[in-house]
């Protein structure tokens, strides 16, 4: 594909993907700091911040590392920067959000302290709490540590990805440097304890720090710091694909030993490192000084997923978390017309939506199927599944009962490749046929193939869905599961399979859109049938939901829509490289970002200003590079008239959304969008209702479709 030089002759229209992610980021550590949000579920936010952030530099500055020793002069596509001045640019945005997050871990812990619980800051302890610390340091703490000296004699130890350490500067007798260094991963990330009816938590880290002096008895330390490491964790097993002699499973796990190792791209320390420090570990490990980040805050926060638990096991108080909503089973099989799954489809398409639906139905389909005598085959592209997983269990049996089972099972999706290991065995030991996919492409569709023999007959149930077979993120995560006896999707979906299990992709199809080779395609082809009904003097419309946009392609064909006069709607919850709003080029794109309870995943596309004649697709694939040309993603048109309506109803209350909502403004930052002139509708709320029992959107003058446009460009 030709490679798209920035055009520097217009106006600043596109974002840098890195700085778009970062953005997004920032909205969700916007939410820690919303007082509307119960304190526990703001904890979360706050951690998943900061679980993100790992996970960014890791990944993407981990791959930028990389891209800056290999191709030190390539330029990003959007803005021109090169590798070193992308890490530069998200380097400096991270130091500018760090005050964020400081605000909002002590707005947190002020709110702790009003509920009895205080987080102890060992500067300013009481005396009985000074004893009680001492005695927990001396005994619990003390025993299970192995502090090490770093100096001519004793070589650098390997600090391991994401763990804590201290680190102390001890005095010497010569200039060389000479380190305490006190790994602590083995401990317990917190301590609690009452006094008083208040509870009072301790940071393991704080106390060693405290105690960091008795840790190194008679060698004096001149300074100390709590440091975290985190290391490039993008690595590529593409070059192992090719040696048939080697098992894949073999090469993923020598893979995951081999991430371990992989170069550093942060250092974090709790206060600022002096400069012979910071030089000598600049130099050992291999980083740049730009590379060290300062905060104050605990480096570590994934204890803000378990301190909830800690503190209120039973969940008794209430206010502390989100409202109990439960998934809504739409349909019980075992009383539907006809009784049982296979019956009901034969007259009914099915369309779930999570987390508002439950994923039984999908469940008992595959169980069912595994006892129907009609049934010849199930295949199925697995992509990250549950701990524990409900629909692993129901490929398995199918399998010993008989069934052909063909699980797609894609070993490389990043930080699960241990668990679909396991997964790949266990489907194996049950009788399933199991396929690592391709080696140009990964398998990221989410596409379920029900093949059965009727009457002589072959007959297909087809699933395609926007999210994982999983779950647990199901309950988590918005997402589609579209399911349908259409004979073409079916069809496409044989079609699909049997490239797969050849080693290769689908060049063209009649239903399903298909990445690499028919996803972005028919995405253009959508958009110019809009750009035409505009230049003929009708309405166009395009609506767009997708987790992330950075496809140059695309994005220059929306700005050819928006010029032509087409309105564009588009729901993207976190990057996002093009700019709405511009004079002359996207004066017709109105961007918005939903971040709320749920995380938004679901992608959508509907095209036509008629609301009767809109085609609706619905599929797994982002409008990433990576997704319409370097994975294979698999989208369907939804056609009946009950998932039409359910997806509209959907669509209309993200796009009413004023409590969740982001308005991306044309300089690329976000504006939250507080609506004080609309009734307030939260869509995740809103949506747990209408699956429950459907319910009506307040009623306006104007048509729907119009009142949520007038609604979106507000501002």
């Amino acid at each position: 594909m030709q490679e798209i030089v920035p055009n520097i002759s217009r106006p600043k229209i596109f974002v840098n993907r890195e700085l778009s992610w970062m953005e997004f980021n920032l909205r969700v550590l916007s939410e820690s700091l919303n007082p509307k949000i119960p304190l526990m579920e703001r904890l979360k936010f706050l951690s998943i911040y900061f679980s993100n952030l790992d996970e960014f530099f890791m990944v993407r500055v981990g791959s930028l590392h990389d891209q800056s020793i290999v191709e030190p002069d390539k330029l990003d596509d959007k803005t021109g920067l090169n590798a070193a001045d992308q890490i530069d640019a998200i380097l400096n945005k991270a130091n500018q959000i760090n005050p964020i997050a400081q605000k909002a871990w002590e707005s947190i812990c002020l709110e702790l302290r009003n509920q009895d619980i205080d987080i102890l800051d060992l500067h300013h302890l009481s005396k009985l709490d000074e004893q009680i610390v001492q005695k927990y340091f001396s005994e619990e703490m003390r025993p299970l540590l192995s502090p090490q000296i770093i100096d001519r004699q004793h070589p650098f130890p390997f600090l391991k990805n994401k763990e804590s350490f201290i680190v102390s500067v001890l005095e010497s007798k010569d200039e060389n440097i000479c380190l305490g260094i006190v790994p602590f991963s083995q401990l317990p990330p917190y301590f609690i304890f009452n006094i008083n009816q208040r509870r009072k938590i301790l940071f393991t880290a704080d106390v060693l720090l405290h105690f960091a002096q008795k840790l190194f008895g008679k060698q004096k330390i001149q300074e100390k710091h709590v440091m975290r490491v985190t290391r490039n964790a993008d690595i590529s097993v593409d070059e192992g694909l090719f040696d048939f002699d080697i098992d894949f499973r073999g090469i993923m796990t020598e893979m995951l030993k081999k991430r371990r190792r992989l170069d550093v791209v942060r250092l974090q320390f709790s206060s600022q490192p002096g400069e012979k420090l910071s030089a000598f570990l600049c130099k050992k490990l291999k980083v740049s000084p730009n590379c060290i980040l300062v905060r104050s805050i605990p480096l570590d926060f994934s204890f803000g997923f378990a301190l909830p638990s800690a503190l209120d096991p039973h969940k008794d108080k209430k206010q502390w978390y989100y409202h109990e909503a439960k998934p809504f089973v739409p349909v019980d099989f075992a009383n539907g017309d006809g009784g049982g799954a296979i019956n009901y489809l034969q007259n009914h398409d099915l369309l779930l939506s999570f987390p508002f639906h439950s994923t039984k139905p999908f469940v008992d389909l595959l169980n069912e199927a595994a006892d129907d005598p009609s049934v010849l085959s199930i295949k199925i592209s697995l992509y990250r599944l549950a701990n524990h997983s409900k629909i692993a269990s129901a490929l398995a049996h199918a399998a010993e009962k008989g069934k052909e089972v063909l699980c797609v099972l894609e070993l490389r999706a990043r930080f699960d490749e241990q668990n679909n290991i396991n997964y790949a065995t266990m489907l194996e030991e049950a009788g399933c046929t199991v396929i690592y996919g391709l080696s140009d492409y990964k398998i990221h569709a989410k596409l379920c193939l029900i093949t059965r023999k009727v009457h002589n007959q072959i007959r297909y149930i087809t699933q395609v869905g926007t999210g994982n077979y999983n779950e647990k993120t199901s309950e988590l995560y918005t997402d589609l599961s579209f399911i349908s006896t259409d004979q073409a999707m079916g069809e496409d979906a044989t079609h699909v399979f049997q490239a797969l299990c050849m080693g290769e992709v689908v060049d063209s199809t009649k239903s399903l859109w298909v990445a690499p080779n028919c996803f972005e395609p028919n995405v253009i082809k959508y958009i110019d049938e809009q750009i035409e009904a505009c230049r003929s003097g009708k309405e166009g419309y395009i609506f767009i939901k997708v987790n992330s946009l950075n496809d140059m392609e695309i994005m220059e064909k929306l700005i050819e829509a928006s010029q032509a006069g087409v309105k564009i709607e588009m729901v993207i919850r976190g990057i996002c490289c093009l700019c709405p709003g511009v004079e002359g080029y996207s004066d017709n794109i109105r961007i918005k970002s939903i971040v709320g309870r749920y995380l938004e995943h679901s992608r959508i596309f509907i095209f036509g200003a008629d609301e009767d004649t809109q085609r609706i697709f619905m599929g797994s694939g982002d409008l990433l590079n990576r997704n319409t040309r370097r994975r294979v993603e698999v989208f369907t048109e939804v056609k009946s008239a009950d998932a039409r309506r359910d997806i509209k109803r959907l669509v209309d209350a993200i796009r009413m959304d004023n409590q969740n909502s982001w308005q991306m403004l044309a300089d690329g930052s976000y504006l939250k969008d507080t609506s004080d002139h609309a009734e307030p509708l939260d869509s995740h709320k809103y949506l747990h209702e209408y699956f429950e029992k459907p319910l009506e959107l307040p009623a306006k003058k104007h048509s729907l479709r119009e009142r949520l446009f007038e609604h979106f460009h507000h501002k």
